[in-house]
């Protein structure tokens, strides 16, 4: 997988997932998401958990938060998830204001990334995530522009790698009109369904 990505400002849509976040109601946690087996608070913990993974990542400061596999657990929130999540999205896109983040090597989720890949990969999760949050809980997104470029590219990079015979990313391509809005196609080649509904 390549990125082109040589800096992006993670900044414009670290604060859209907040403003999201923002928008959950208590009564939401326990609703279900796009996401297999995830309700809205396990997707709440995730993001919490990839914030603080990413950020760390364009840090270099590699430890337990980057070599940890998202797989291992179910993600959860914790008591103070409303002030935790927000702080630690900033703390991400600071990170990445550092040109120093997009060179070298780095870390994430127990894989080793070029800078430049893994500040894509960050701005994929982000972008991919907020429209499972939106969907999930009845919320309006339109994610940033650049962000969600680099998210469509590195999508239909990996969707069109050899070994992957069809899949994509993060699970088998689902298939959308050329024609259809740009957040509708890389949701597809993320393996989710555009269409999906909470109330399906």
């Amino acid at each position: 997988m390549t990125a082109d990505t040589t800096t992006l400002d993670l900044g414009p849509q670290t604060r859209i997932v907040a403003r999201l976040a923002r928008g959950v109601s208590d009564g939401q946690l326990m609703d279900p998401t796009p996401c297999p087996d995830m309700a809205v608070r396990n997707l709440l913990g995730h993001l919490t958990g990839l914030a603080a993974a990413f950020r760390d990542a364009g840090r270099k400061d590699l430890g337990v938060t980057t070599d940890t596999s998202p797989d291992t657990v179910v993600p959860d929130i914790g008591p103070g998830w409303r002030e935790d999540l927000p702080e630690v999205l900033g703390e991400l896109a600071d990170a990445w204001r550092d040109p120093a983040a997009w060179t070298g090597a780095t870390r994430a989720g127990g894989v080793d990334l070029p800078g430049a890949v893994a500040g894509a990969v960050a701005a994929d999760e982000l972008v991919i995530h907020a429209w499972d949050l939106a969907r999930a809980t009845g919320q309006e997104y339109t994610p940033d522009p650049a962000a969600l470029r680099v998210s469509y590219d590195l999508l239909a990079a990996a969707a069109e790698e050899p070994d992957r015979s069809g899949g994509g990313l993060f699970g088998p391509v689902v298939p959308v009109p050329a024609d259809a809005p740009l957040l509708d196609r890389a949701v597809g080649l993320s393996g989710r369904d555009p269409g999906w509904t909470r109330l399906a």
